[in-house]
This record gives C-alpha cells, sequence and structure tokens, in this order.
C-alpha cells in the first residue's frame, strides 16, 4: 500500500523538498496514446491525455489529398418544447428558444438564448460509433462511416437558465464506459451546463435506468451554497458542468464550473467527487478548501475557508490507473483577480493535486501560483509519458499553463523532474486588502514556452514611430516581470488570464518523448472598483468591468507587443529543453497593415485557433485561421521533428474543437468541429477511396 502523507514542503534554499515514504513497486506500464484497434475512447486519447494515435494510413506524403467524408450538423439546430395541449413541437432551435424567452423573460441572462455555437467538443469513437455533446447539453451518437444520427438525448437543461462563469454554453465532451471486452452494458456520461451527471444507453440514448434517479445525478446536492434554483447577481447558474468526466475503472469523477465574476465572498466550493459508474452514487469526495483541521485550512486566514468558492477542475484531467492515481488541475478561487477577504497560500487552489482513484485521498499535491490574483489557473489536463532523464528512466506528469510554465513532476511521487524554485516576487500594491505572496515557483527548467511579463522592451518595435505609440499607450499602466501585483487602475499581465496555454492544452509522443504545445502571446489588464451601495456585495473591491474598465490601445489596430502572436513549442521531455519553437501562421492581418507592409517582416504568428494538436506517427495537426485558399481557415500537418509545414487542407470554417483521429473499416478519418454559420458542424475527413 502507498503512503498516504506525501506532501511537498520548501526548504531554507528556496527548492522544493519532499517527504515522501516509501512507493511500492508498480507493475510495466500500459500503452500510452489511443488504442491501435483506432478507436478514441477518452477526450485525449487515453486517460494521460496524450491526444496521440498510433495510426499512420494518413501521413505527410498524402495528407495534402484529404477530401471531407461527411457532414454532421449539430443537433442544436433543431429543438422541441412542449406545448399546452400536450404535444411537442419540433422547429428551429431559434423559435424555441424565442417561446422559451417569452414564457420566462427572466429566463437567462441578459436575455440572451445559448450560444449554439460553441461546439468545443472533441468526439469520442467506440465501436464504430462517434459521441459527442453540444452546448445545450444534449448529446448524440453518429455512424463513424457515414455521418449519420443514431440518437440524441436532449435533457433540456438550457430551460432551467443560463451557465455559469464569463465563457457561456460550453461543452467539451463526454465519457464512455463498458463492463468489459463484450461490452454487453456501454454507457455514455457527461455534465449539464445546470449540473447533472448524466448516464445514457450508448447503444440507444436512453437515459440508464439503474444509475442514479433514472440516470441523473444531482451534483449540487452536498455542495455548500450551490442551490438548485439559484441565480447569482448575474442571473446565472451557480454551478455547471461544461467539460467531460473521467472515467476510470468503474469510477467517474466530474469537474464543475462556478462562476469567477463574484460581489460576495460567499460561492460555492469546487469540491470533487468520485461516482459509481453503475450507480451513480458518491464513492468519496475530496475537498479542493480543505475544511476544519483537514491538511491546507491553515493555508486560508480565519474563517474564509468557510465561504470562498471555486478551486476546482473546470477543465480535463488524467490518470494513471497502474498506480492507481488521479490527476487534478485546479482552478482559483472566487472571485480570480482579488484576495483580500481569503489571505494565504490557498491550497489547493491552481495546483496539481493527486489523488487515489478508489478512495480520494491526497496521495501528493504542488501548488504552482500562490495567493492566485491573475487567473492563471491550470486549463488542461496533465500530460502522462515515460522518459529517461539523466539515465533513469522517469513515470512523467508534465503540466502546461497558462502563465507560460510547464512543470515537470514523477507522477508516482510528485517530486520535479528538474528543480523548482521558490523566488522572492514583488508584493506592493494599492489594491485595498490585498496582500500578495512575497514568493513564487519557477521551474528552473523547461524554458518558459510563453514571453511572460512586460516591460518597455517587450513593446512592439517594428518602428522607432511605433514603439513610441507603444510606450504612449502603456502610459498610466504598471509593468513589471511575471507575477507583479494587480494596481487598482490596472497592472498590464502577460500571458493574458487566457494563456499562454489554454484548455486545448498540450500533446505528447509516447515513443519520442517530445511534448508539444501551442499558446498565444496576449495580456490582460484588471482594474477594480468599489461596489455600489445597492449591488448587495459583501466584497470590498470587485473587478471592474463595462466601459469604465480600459486597456492599453494602440493606433489602428496596431499589436502592443513584439511578436510571435502565437506558437507552438516542442519540448524534448528527455532534456527539458526546447527542440523547436515556430510562429503559427504568417500573421498577414498584421503584415499587411499599411504601416507595415512595405517592411520585411518575418512570420508573426497570431494565425492559431483555441483547438488542440493530435500527433500521429508521422505528422502534427494543427488547426489554423488564416491561410488556406482565399485565406480562409485550414488544417495543416507539420514536421514534428521541426515544425515545418508540410501539407494543408482546406475547413469549411474555423476549427472550434480539437481534432480527433480513428479508423473504421481499414479506413481512417480525421474528425473535428467547425464554425463558419449559425449552426456547427462535426466533419471527417479521409483520403479517398
Amino acid at each position: 500500500m502507498r503512503d498516504r502523507t506525501r506532501q511537498i514542503r520548501i526548504g531554507a534554499a528556496g527548492i522544493v523538498t519532499f517527504a515522501i515514504a516509501l512507493v511500492a513497486s508498480v507493475p510495466a506500464l500500459a500503452q500510452q496514446g489511443a488504442p491501435a484497434n483506432g478507436e478514441w475512447p477518452t477526450y485525449g486519447g487515453d486517460l494521460g491525455g496524450t491526444k496521440y494515435s498510433p495510426l499512420d494510413q494518413i501521413d505527410r506524403g498524402n495528407f495534402g489529398d484529404l477530401e471531407i467524408a461527411w457532414r454532421w450538423l449539430s443537433a442544436d439546430a433543431f429543438l422541441s418544447i412542449d406545448t399546452p395541449d400536450g404535444g411537442e413541437w419540433w422547429a428551429d432551435s431559434r423559435l424555441i428558444f424565442e417561446e422559451l424567452l417569452r414564457r420566462d423573460p427572466d429566463r437567462w441572462r441578459d436575455a440572451q438564448p445559448p450560444y449554439i455555437t460553441n461546439l468545443k467538443a472533441t468526439p469520442l469513437m467506440v465501436g464504430g460509433r462517434l459521441f459527442i455533446n453540444m452546448p445545450t447539453s444534449q448529446a448524440a451518437s453518429i455512424d463513424a462511416e457515414t455521418g449519420e444520427t443514431l440518437w440524441v438525448y436532449n435533457p433540456k437543461t438550457y430551460e432551467e437558465g443560463t451557465t455559469t462563469m464569463t465563457a457561456r454554453w460550453n461543452q467539451r465532451g463526454v465519457a464512455y464506459w463498458s463492463d468489459g471486452p463484450a461490452r454487453e452494458d456501454e454507457r455514455i456520461l457527461f455534465g449539464t451546463g445546470n449540473g447533472y451527471l448524466i448516464c445514457v444507453d450508448a447503444k440507444t440514448g436512453r437515459p440508464c435506468a439503474d444509475f442514479g434517479d433514472n440516470g441523473w445525478v444531482d451534483l449540487t446536492e452536498g455542495i455548500p451554497r450551490a442551490e438548485r434554483g439559484s441565480r447569482d447577481w448575474l442571473n446565472a447558474l451557480l454551478y455547471s458542468v461544461q467539460s467531460p468526466p473521467l472515467v476510470i475503472g468503474d469510477t467517474i469523477v466530474t469537474p464543475s464550473s462556478i462562476s469567477s465574476y463574484n460581489i460576495t465572498r460567499e460561492a460555492p466550493p469546487g469540491w470533487m467527487r468520485g461516482f459509481d459508474v453503475r450507480t451513480g452514487s458518491m464513492k468519496w469526495m475530496f475537498h479542493t478548501i480543505p475544511q476544519g483541521d483537514e491538511f491546507g485550512n491553515d493555508t486560508w486566514a480565519g474563517d474564509s475557508w468557510r465561504v470562498t468558492g471555486k478551486v476546482g477542475v473546470w477543465s480535463f484531467m488524467s490518470a494513471d490507473p497502474e498506480l492507481g492515481l488521479l490527476y487534478l488541475p485546479t482552478n482559483t478561487p472566487a472571485p480570480d483577480y482579488y484576495g483580500g477577504h481569503r489571505l494565504g497560500d490557498n491550497l489547493f487552489a491552481e495546483s496539481v493535486v493527486a489523488l487515489d482513484i478508489e478512495t480520494g485521498e491526497r496521495e501528493w499535491h504542488f501548488q504552482a501560483v500562490h495567493h492566485g490574483l491573475w487567473d492563471w489557473d491550470f486549463p488542461a489536463a496533465p500530460n502522462l509519458l515515460d522518459v529517461v532523464v539523466d539515465g533513469r528512466p522517469v513515470k512523467a506528469l508534465a503540466q502546461v499553463s497558462k502563465q507560460g510554465f510547464l512543470y515537470a513532476f514523477d507522477r508516482a511521487t510528485g517530486e520535479p523532474i528538474w528543480p523548482i524554485e521558490e523566488r522572492p516576487v514583488a508584493t506592493d500594491t494599492d489594491v485595498p486588502g490585498e496582500q500578495p505572496s512575497s514568493t513564487q515557483p519557477f521551474p528552473t527548467k523547461p524554458e518558459p514556452f510563453e514571453y511572460q511579463g512586460a516591460v518597455i522592451d517587450d513593446l512592439v518595435d517594428f518602428t522607432p514611430e511605433i514603439r513610441q505609440m507603444a510606450v504612449e499607450a502603456v502610459d498610466g499602466y504598471r509593468l513589471g516581470p511575471i507575477f507583479t501585483p494587480p494596481m487598482w487602475d490596472g497592472t498590464i499581465q502577460r500571458p493574458s488570464a487566457g494563456g499562454g496555454a489554454n484548455w486545448s492544452g498540450a500533446a505528447v509522443d509516447p515513443e519520442t518523448g517530445i511534448l508539444y504545445v501551442p499558446s498565444n502571446n496576449a495580456y490582460s489588464v484588471m482594474q477594480y472598483r468599489e461596489p455600489e451601495p445597492d449591488e448587495g456585495a459583501t466584497l470590498a473591491v470587485i473587478e471592474r468591468r463595462g466601459p469604465t474598465r480600459t486597456r492599453p490601445q494602440m493606433p489602428q489596430g496596431l499589436p502592443l507587443f513584439k511578436p510571435p502572436y502565437s506558437r507552438m513549442t516542442a519540448i524534448d521531455m528527455n532534456t527539458g529543453e526546447h527542440v523547436w519553437m515556430k510562429p503559427m501562421g504568417n500573421g498577414d492581418r498584421i503584415r499587411n497593415h499599411r504601416l507595415l507592409r512595405d517592411l520585411d517582416l518575418p512570420p508573426l504568428g497570431g494565425d492559431s485557433s483555441r483547438a488542440g494538436p493530435l500527433l500521429t506517427p508521422d505528422i502534427l495537426i494543427y488547426a489554423l485561421t488564416t491561410g488556406g485558399t482565399n485565406d480562409g481557415p485550414r488544417l495543416v500537418a507539420l514536421d514534428k521533428a521541426t515544425g515545418e509545414e508540410l501539407a494543408q487542407i482546406d475547413l469549411p470554417g474555423g476549427a472550434i474543437g480539437t481534432p480527433m483521429t480513428y479508423m473504421v473499416d481499414g479506413r481512417q478519418y480525421i474528425a473535428l468541429t467547425v464554425g463558419g454559420g449559425r449552426v456547427p458542424e462535426l466533419i471527417a475527413f479521409a483520403l479517398p477511396e
């Protein structure tokens, strides 16, 4: 049995050290990457989030020959509603939303119906069927060869209200489970925008009668301050699920979305729970904000642990079944940008936490941001891979971040593969009541994969005149290195609250140990205000939004900082060294600016989508927003060793979700969701027959 007292400590020299009990030997590693049978059974292809498939029918030599095999229009296009006579009216979803709003004008935040264009899900493929969910929390099964709809299940949870969080109406995928190789009992599980965990039969789409309450588990039950039916000050729901659950054996773990745009100290916590995949009964709960005398409670000053919300997983998770460990990339406390009411380091926020899959007990953790004030939560699943470091085999965990660091650990013990130093950072701020942490962790390897901090030398300098414009634009805002504290009228933080890296995450090649991470060179400015007397606030300071919020503005749409504006970085996780970095796209929308078009500029990037990378034995596949026919969106194949572009195909609309690949009856497909019209699509590419 593993010891359950493992924890990270900070030594006097500022280096991360450990108290770790002996770990029992573990069996040989399971296969990494999607299975060789051509299926794609989890969001990232496998439980380690590799986004790697061993399929090689599509390669560098024929990628440019791919053609659309089929197109599937989102089922959100056509919905139904009950009628007074007991019937069911089916129509264009716009008409259904209009009727729902007529029946209850206060149903949705800002009276805005669901955004059906946010089809961010990556489908799963098992047994010749694709499984996907949509922004309305509908789920569907699709024939993987023809694109024909097999079933749709509509829980109609959008009728209850607007999903929580500023980024509304998101769903990123579903989970699959079966009872064994015979697959007599197959289930699709997914969360909903109003905070339910739903189980349906994978063959028929009918709710699982033996799971929860006829296929439904209410995730708000047992969570303080998450009362069903309650709304926040913006008229949005308090608790949502907008990313896929993770199934490990017979345990299913769900993420959660909880608002970070708050005016009150009080909010629902993002406690993590494991449920029995057969019955829906809760197996364990882990308090991400430690309660009472639990470990880490002393990192919350006063009684802040009693009322502070969030601190959970809003994005994706990963797991190693052979080690028996689940890995949580946690997010920030609420609100993101102000912590005067929650002084202290605030464990287990902005951390990687390893839990025992069966019991939910903490095995190890690492906090990457103490007392977070920048919304630099972990946005993506940790990538699990096996590497050899200085001649020593290591079961590695690589966590990409919004702040541009990659944190690398031995995933069995939590020990950093390379030292992580606790370094002094600035603490001066004029935000009332705020006390930033005096130190923050800095990985010594790998080097950051994105620009960090904002100083004058970072500003755009295509010409001396443009540099002067940038200097004038930042006047009045605070500049400084990474972790510079916020100021009342604004600190320019870089990377932005959106990253750096974000939910699309990274991909890893299990054959080489090289990790590929896309990132954006963006910045944020947070400003503050006092609440109005009639707002009902219990916070002394709240986020400034709307017309009183400002940010540096360059004339005529010029960029503020030096390029590249998006990039892909390849990192050898055996050595911690960067292999290559390439701007993603030519950046012609910037290069063709009238003040720049006569300059001999290199590729500037800035053409990345938010979709993630996909790896096969031969190529790295990624979606760009421009550069195709008529400068439209495209899907490109890159050389994994150099980053050079090998081939491209046009997309009928901009990529929304991360692509995946699968094989049915000897034919390999690449599938992804795209926009471009009122109703998004799932499309599949294949080589000509």
